[in-house]
């Protein structure tokens, strides 16, 4: 997943969890007006991406991959560290030609910048809108307001919207792989992160309407929801009627139940909300697949502390026991932080070792950088120097890039049940897809198959980020997948 020479650059994976343009066009087929938009950051971002697309089409706006072709342009934007931020700022001075050429255009900035950077872009020349992620429905009103030539702002922070009555128009061309937003914001005060302040408090979603959702996206031909939250493991709604409260463990089990050909992922979870009853729910159910993300940050107890992240190195452990006690074969996945305030030497090498016994699948790592607002940037000294940073977080990448080359060896000669997404990136003779553990696996094209189908690949190769294999008719009682 990364490569030696760009150590200090985040690549992207396969879950699209990095800083990435999102064009789109799909439903709306009315004629007139357009709308473009790119998205950065986390999944939610681009489920937000689908909210705002839904809201705009009631408005007549289509959505189109050409941004010459634009009324609209939005961009989604993300605070979670400066490359991204400083990604959007250079993105939005690209936009001044545009503008040139096309009076009409108007250009909107959504999302946690748009919360944390308000009055900057209110002076930005080329913006015209500023809208964060709980004002989404105030759009028609405030682009209108924008086109007689007033800038549009509303970043008012919510304590109830969820967006639960709106069906997202789905952006993700594949038309295999669907987001479902269950909570919004985060009660969560990590100290190192900036998402409470640009998001909000937690909010639970209507449980009924999630499940809505999942069985129509399934009924429009989906085959995998991903259920997403800051922190999806501290679901827990209430019925108003009944008084009944739904919580993660068993939300999990309403969505698997809409089908049992419906794949059910989620993220991100929280090490101290993940429950025995989540990961006895996730063995009890072949259809929610057997992959866990479960950041841990860092090794170091008395870092975690100053990380706000209320565990221990031992209480983490303990959490990674239960996981594989429960499900063997489960994959797990982590977030990993080099050189956060104080960090030692000592302290590096415990994130090593833990990264080592937790034996993660995959893991996005990341040296500290201080973001505005929040505790650390308050508190604590950002002492550690750049150098230190990157050095410490190559020995973490290199080590990632093994413990990932082994996880995946060891699936040479297993079987998994697939469900392919569509062609390889290098070659239409092949087609991609995912196993219950979230591996990507390339495979040969036989006739008769499609994207949305299920099918048995036996794995012969692999190295750090990908497994290769060929469709099997191999007995199904031998595979290892969802189902």
């Amino acid at each position: 997943m990364y490569k030696e020479e760009n150590l200090d650059k985040k690549i992207i994976d396969e879950n699209r969890q990095g800083e990435v343009f999102y064009e789109v066009d799909k439903e709306n087929k009315k004629e007139g007006k357009k709308i473009y938009i790119e998205s950065y950051g986390c999944q939610m971002n681009f489920n937000d991406s689908e909210i705002v697309a839904a809201i705009m089409r009631e408005e007549g706006y289509s959505t189109t991959k050409n941004i010459e072709d634009a009324d609209l342009v939005f961009v989604n934007t993300c605070s979670i560290r400066d490359k991204a931020e400083q990604t959007v700022l250079r993105r939005l001075t690209e936009f001044k030609s545009l503008k040139k050429q096309n009076k009409n255009l108007k250009v909107g900035v959504l999302g946690c910048m748009a919360e944390r950077l308000k009055e900057e872009f209110l002076e930005n020349e080329v913006v015209d809108l500023v809208v964060g992620p709980d004002a989404y429905r105030s759009l028609p009103e405030l682009v209108d307001w924008a086109k007689h030539g007033n800038k549009g702002i509303n970043v008012h922070l919510s304590k109830e919207e969820t967006y639960d009555d709106i069906s997202p128009v789905r952006l993700d061309d594949n038309g295999i792989s669907a987001f479902i937003s269950i909570t919004r914001g985060c009660n969560n005060m990590c100290s190192f992160c900036v998402v409470p302040y640009t998001r909000g408090r937690e909010r639970s979603r209507n449980a009924f309407s999630i499940v809505a959702e999942a069985a129509d996206v399934f009924d429009k031909g989906y085959r995998e929801v991903t259920l997403l939250g800051q922190n999806v493991d501290s679901y827990l709604w209430e019925n108003p009627e009944t008084g009944e409260k739904v919580s993660f463990a068993k939300l999990l089990e309403m969505v698997a139940m809409v089908n049992p050909l419906l794949r059910v992922r989620f993220a991100t979870s929280h090490p101290k909300d993940m429950t025995d009853e989540v990961i006895y729910t996730m063995a009890a159910h072949d259809n929610i697949c057997k992959y866990i993300h479960l950041p841990v940050q860092s090794g170091n107890s008395r870092i975690l502390e100053l990380m706000n992240r209320t565990y221990t190195r031992e209480w983490y452990i303990d959490r990674i026991n239960k996981i594989y006690e429960i499900i063997p074969d489960i994959a797990i996945s982590s977030d990993v932080i080099a050189g956060f305030c104080t960090e030692t030497e000592e302290d590096h090498q415990d994130t090593l070792s833990i990264m080592k016994y937790a034996n993660y699948s995959m893991s996005y790592m990341f040296y500290y950088s201080e973001r505005p607002r929040t505790v650390a940037q308050r508190k604590y000294k950002d002492d550690i120097p750049l150098e230190v940073k990157k050095r410490r977080l190559n020995e973490i990448i290199r080590l990632q890039n093994q413990i990932s080359y082994n996880h995946n060896k060891n699936d040479i000669g297993k079987v998994f049940e697939v469900l392919i997404e569509g062609n390889s990136k290098k070659s239409d003779k092949e087609f991609k897809g995912r196993n219950s553990q979230n591996k990507v696996i390339i495979f040969p094209k036989k006739d008769g198959l499609n994207k949305g189908d299920y099918v048995f690949v036996k794995v012969n190769d692999a190295n750090s980020a990908t497994l290769r294999g060929e469709i099997t008719d191999q007995n199904v009682t031998t595979q290892v997948g969802c189902f």
